[in-house]
């Protein structure tokens, strides 16, 4: 079971490259893996791919991280461009049913009307884009209310993000938090050991709320 380090807010050094300032830091960190005999004491195969001793998680990104050729902001100016007047709600790396890498893009235009857009994260081709199906009026304000309020652009956020942890941005989106700030919460794959980063980066002064190191 993982165990979650208390939360500090204090400078200090997170043991992930970035410090306090502070920002509220947490940890989460990979319970100790025994190894596993193999059948009439011959010594264990290493895993495939170089991930013994990987979590389940570290292994996936140390796969699907690579196979990306096309980064998060190409993606996103893909995504704007097939949604004329469009801005970045949120963009998320994943992998397609057959296992291919693929970025799931959500755009909005200046009324709060959101849509999906796919972008093969190899090509960097739009492979759909459709008009999100659940929205209804108070989701469109609601989702106009946070573009405008937003005063920190996400590339703005993207590179706080990267000053603190230098890695691959797997994630970034325009999120409230549970105090009612608005910030771009942003995660840094490290492809050294494979955790992830989530920095909360305020949308409205561009300082960093919340750090937490994800070493599952």
């Amino acid at each position: 079971m993982a165990v979650t380090a208390a939360m500090v807010s204090a400078c200090g050094d997170d043991g992930d490259g970035g410090r306090g300032d502070g920002a509220a830091t947490t940890v989460s960190a990979a319970p100790p893996s025994s190894p596993t005999a193999s059948p009439s004491g011959a010594p264990a195969s290493p895993s495939p791919g170089g991930t013994a001793g990987m979590t389940d998680d570290q292994a996936e990104r140390k796969a699907l991280v690579p196979a990306a050729k096309v980064g998060y902001d190409q993606a996103a100016k893909s995504a704007t461009d097939k949604v004329p007047g469009s801005k970045l709600v949120d963009i998320d790396l994943k992998r397609s049913a057959a296992g291919a890498p693929e970025w799931h893009v959500k755009v909005a235009v200046a009324d709060g009307t959101e849509s999906d857009v796919v972008v093969d994260a190899v090509s960097g081709g739009v492979t759909s884009s459709s008009p999100e199906a659940d929205q209804d009026a108070e989701d469109k304000r609601e989702t106009a209310d946070r573009l405008s309020k937003a005063k920190v652009s996400w590339q703005d956020a993207a590179s706080t993000a990267l000053g603190r942890t230098k890695g691959t941005i797997t994630s970034l989106g325009l999120d409230d938090m549970d105090n009612g700030s608005l910030v771009w919460s942003v995660d840094v794959v490290t492809t050294n050991d494979w955790n992830k980063t989530t920095y909360d980066v305020d949308a409205v002064d561009g300082s960093i709320k919340r750090e937490h190191v994800d070493r599952d």
